[in-house]
């Protein structure tokens, strides 16, 4: 059956402009899936919408505050009626913050990352229930290994913390949206090639913390060298597909082992 737009099914990206979430977005997109694309740099956004539409796939726009829980609303209930239907959430947005030592780092930089990680995932998963309780679905959130195997990542409290809190999260609103047959997962990424660093804020101080550990050749052992958006987007589409059909309330590490090190 077709949706709204000629669709058999729609999927949702947050962070949809960069890295992961454009790489995401335009495997889906390659899948037949609409998606629809969610980013507070809308320019960014309209790029991915415009490759996407140049390969004949389907993409739209909206500009949401991943974490302005009435945008996030009015964004899912957009994406409805255009579409249809909402089969695939990928919880992806999030921000690095600041990093600092405990001792110096500042309660509101602590805040920001939290509320921003947190209660963006919180958000999403809640307000597309809705939608996704009578014909099931998929949703998948970003976490990390940091905070989830590997915790040398000196001043990375807030950050580490939040990417716990999501792996924590999806436990527990898999197990609670099992009967809808809406599978949650969370993906671990490691060192990936993307900009978010360029929004990662390092104090000085952290040089008084700082462990000095280095690996020879590089932390990642398998290829020696950060994953690709592209990587990780075929784990994102396999966790969105049928063939991922009775994997839920799991955790996918996809660093080239990095994190066993």
């Amino acid at each position: 059956m077709m949706m709204k737009g000629g669709s058999s099914k729609t999927a949702v990206v947050t962070g949809a402009g960069s890295g992961i979430g454009k790489a995401a977005a335009i495997r889906l997109a390659k899948e037949g899936y609409a998606v629809a694309l969610m980013d507070l740099k809308e320019n960014r956004a309209k790029a991915v919408q415009e490759a996407i539409i140049e390969d004949r796939g389907q993409a739209h726009v909206y500009d949401i505050d991943v974490s302005d829980e009435s945008r996030v609303q009015e964004g899912l209930a957009q994406v409805n009626e255009q579409w249809g239907s909402i089969d695939v959430v990928f919880d992806n947005a999030g921000i690095n913050g600041t990093f600092a030592p405990i001792e110096d780092m500042k309660t509101e930089d602590w805040e920001q990352t939290i509320h921003t990680n947190l209660k963006s995932t919180f958000l999403f998963v809640k307000h597309s229930i809705p939608y996704m309780k009578e014909s099931g679905g998929s949703i998948i959130i970003t976490s990390s290994i940091n905070g989830n195997r590997t915790f040398s990542g000196i001043g990375m409290s807030a950050y580490s913390t939040s990417k716990a809190g999501q792996v924590a999260f999806m436990k527990m609103a898999a197990l609670e949206l099992a009967r809808y047959h809406i599978r949650v997962n969370a993906i671990c990424p490691g060192a990936i090639d993307t900009n978010i660093g360029q929004n990662t804020e390092k104090t000085k101080s952290l040089e008084k913390v700082q462990i000095p550990v280095k690996y020879p050749e590089g932390s990642q052992p398998l290829e020696h060298a950060p994953g690709t958006p592209e990587q990780v987007a075929d784990l994102v589409y396999f966790l969105a597909s049928e063939q991922s059909s009775h994997i839920t309330g799991t955790e996918m590490y996809i660093d080239g082992a990095e994190s066993l090190l």
